[in-house]
Order: C-alpha cells, then structure tokens, then sequence
C-alpha cells in the first residue's frame, strides 16, 4: 500500500518536495538544453554533407547530458520514495495520497502555490481539482 498523507504531513514535508522537484526540473532542464545541442551539431553535419566535429568535446556534452538525465531520474525516485508522485515535472504537480471521509484522495499541489490547497480523486486527474474545505472533511491516516 503507499504511503497516505494527512494534510499536516504533506504540508510539513512540501518544502522538502519542493526542493527536490526545482532540482528534478533544473536537471531535466540541462539535459534538455545539451539535448538540442546535439541535435543541431547532427543536423549541421547531415546539410553540410559532413564535417570535422572534435569528438572529445561531442563525447563530453554527451555525459553532461547523460549525467543530467540521471539526475533527474534519481531525484524523481526520491520523491517517490517520500510517497510523493510527480504529475507533470514541467509544471511542477505533485500529489499526496490522503484520505478524506474515509475515501482515498489526492491533495494537489502546484509548483508557486503557497501551500497544498486542492484535492482531488484519481479518475478526476488535475483538471477536476477542489479547494480543500477544512468544513467538509478532513484528511486522515488509515489504522
């Protein structure tokens, strides 16, 4: 079973979270960037029919982006080793597995809210997202 959140949990751990998923996008980022690097050095090389690349340098950005990617990867499976699920890495969504009367739910967060504010089930993703109304139920832990 994964790990449920109360609301007072996710809060208190989303600094955390957060600093993790700004270094997952930064690191995605570079390895984007290195990326269409490469690509456009291959594309010069396919117009001009061929030409000198000094490979020393091609083979470094290389690792730089293999070592971004990894980066990446590594800090996205330590969100979700936390319990927590990145949504969309570009947008920055995270959700928390909670409980709320009893039914399982997500509360949601987006990377610049300033804190977890909306929740959702799992069928209704993202675009059916609630404000959390502290009168209509609140999350808890299972026993």
């Amino acid at each position: 079973m994964s790990k449920i959140f109360t609301l007072s949990e996710a809060q208190t751990l989303l600094p955390v979270v957060e600093a993790l998923l700004r270094r997952a996008q930064a690191a995605a980022t570079r390895a984007g960037e290195w990326e269409q690097e490469m690509q456009q050095l291959s594309h010069r090389i396919f117009l001009s029919g061929g030409m000198h690349v000094d490979v020393g340098v091609a083979a470094r950005r290389r690792a730089e982006r293999d070592k971004a990617v990894q980066e990446a990867k590594d800090t996205l499976a330590e969100i979700d080793s936390i319990g927590v699920t990145v949504k969309d890495l570009e947008q920055g969504l995270l959700d928390f597995p909670s409980l709320m009367d009893g039914k399982p739910v997500l509360l949601c967060w987006k990377l610049g809210e300033p804190a977890i504010a909306y929740w959702h089930t799992e069928e209704e993703g993202f675009a059916g997202r609630k404000p959390l109304d502290p009168q209509a139920g609140k999350t808890e832990r299972l026993n």
